[in-house]
């Protein structure tokens, strides 16, 4: 059988057929609304069952990223990754203005909102307690919201920020912040002069996966941000979790 994995006895047949095909239609290899290889093609290729064939059809269906035409075949769907620019967002806006990421995405012509879940002071995890150097039983506040384009939740988002910075504030309080946590810090006299992400790719936790709605067995990009401010001082780590399959970072160096 031709271009069979050398050990793809982790991964069924079905979810490789399914991770051949969602690579080329994300990648444009499958362009939208053409056909895509046929069941014959597939079985050629991976040496599966037709009922393996359907499951692999069935998963790429769930994630929105193929269509069936009666009669004719399975077809790519136009697909709705979007490419996000973490820099874009690195700047609070001023004079009363929203934050950066609804701003670019009302420009794009989306539907762009957001939903505050939680404002709660907690012992943050231990990757925020290095960044911000808290002992292990010290609290960080932190503030969780999910975003969403039109009725689509696109990303998880956890803000935590020392408790010296965010009392007497409102980001203490359970409402959002117009421009976001970064305009008060910045009005505080904090600005963000520096930010360093951590990017990988993660199972989602089951929190994650329930908030994201995700269709399948997927990866979320995992985000991990730590902003520095004057003296090098760091005043805010976010974890941000997006469904893998409909974004990707953009980073220009």
């Amino acid at each position: 059988m031709a271009d069979q994995y050398e050990d793809a006895s982790v991964w069924p047949v079905q979810d490789q057929i399914a991770a051949y095909l969602r690579d080329g239609i994300l990648n444009g290899d499958f362009p939208s609304d053409e056909k895509l290889p046929s069941s014959r093609q597939l079985h050629d290729k991976f040496g599966a069952a037709a009922q393996t064939i359907k499951n692999a059809m069935s998963i790429l269906e769930k994630e929105g990223l193929v269509y069936t035409r009666r009669g004719a075949g399975v077809y790519a769907r136009q697909h709705r990754q979007r490419t996000m620019v973490p820099a874009s967002y690195k700047n609070p806006p001023t004079g009363g203005g929203k934050y950066q990421w609804l701003t670019v995405n009302e420009e794009k012509g989306e539907a762009p909102r957001s939903e505050l879940l939680t404002v709660e002071e907690i012992i943050p995890p231990a990757a925020v307690r290095e960044a911000f150097g808290l002992p292990s039983d010290e609290k960080a506040l932190l503030r969780r919201q999910i975003m969403h384009l039109g009725d689509q939740p696109c990303e998880l988002v956890e803000v935590y920020v020392p408790l010296d910075l965010a009392q007497g504030t409102p980001i203490m309080e359970r409402r959002k912040i117009k421009g976001g946590v970064g305009r008060v810090l910045l009005e505080a006299g904090f600005p963000p002069l520096r930010c360093v992400d951590r990017v990988a790719a993660r199972w989602p936790t089951p929190g994650q996966a329930k908030a994201l709605r995700m269709p399948t067995k997927l990866p979320v990009l995992r985000q991990f941000r730590v902003t520095y401010s004057v003296d090098d001082r760091p005043i805010e780590a976010s974890i941000m979790a997006k469904a893998g399959h409909l974004y990707e970072l953009e980073y220009d160096f």
